[in-house]
């Protein structure tokens, strides 16, 4: 604050903003920069990968897979963005458990997955899971000639570039 003296005998006071107006740019540009690098970070999903022997036991729950052409199965049937809440309120209706296992894709956007997992949750889940990648699994494509009843194992990613 700059205190000068004027001529009929008062006291001026005057603030300076310049020193004020850049610090709030500099903070400005640091946001700006820790927002988009969050918002990149956090757009996909990554499945965590286990280790687990394989098992003979029937998967258990309504198996939820969404591919990268958002395309939805529930179980083994395609269903549309639409008819998903009424075709899991069935499923999950003739389900014990009340268990939704969601399977995505690894290149899903994470909004398009808690999406689909608050219209099952709304439809009437009790728990849901996430379907994890095993090591050294075979793909399986949906849509194909089997979509499976089970949980999806992903390709496993190939060597990473220099």
């Amino acid at each position: 604050m700059a205190i000068s003296s004027n001529q009929n005998g008062g006291v001026f006071a005057d603030i300076n903003i310049t020193p004020l107006t850049d610090i709030f740019l500099v903070l400005l540009i640091i946001f700006m920069v820790a927002t988009a690098i969050t918002i990149e970070s956090a757009a996909h999903v990554d499945l965590p990968k286990v280790q687990a022997p394989a098992t003979t036991e029937k998967p258990r729950g309504v198996a939820v897979m969404y591919t990268a052409d958002h395309r939805i199965f529930v179980n083994q049937g395609e269903v549309t963005e639409q008819n998903l809440p009424a075709a899991l309120k069935d499923a999950i209706a003739r389900d014990p458990d009340k268990l939704v296992v969601f399977q995505g894709d690894p290149s899903v956007i994470l909004a398009d997955m808690v999406h689909i997992l608050d219209i099952a949750k709304t439809a009437g889940a009790q728990q849901i899971a996430i379907a994890v990648a095993k090591f050294g699994g075979s793909a399986v494509e949906p849509g194909g000639a089997g979509v499976p009843s089970g949980p999806v194992t992903p390709p496993e990613p190939g060597p990473e570039g220099p």
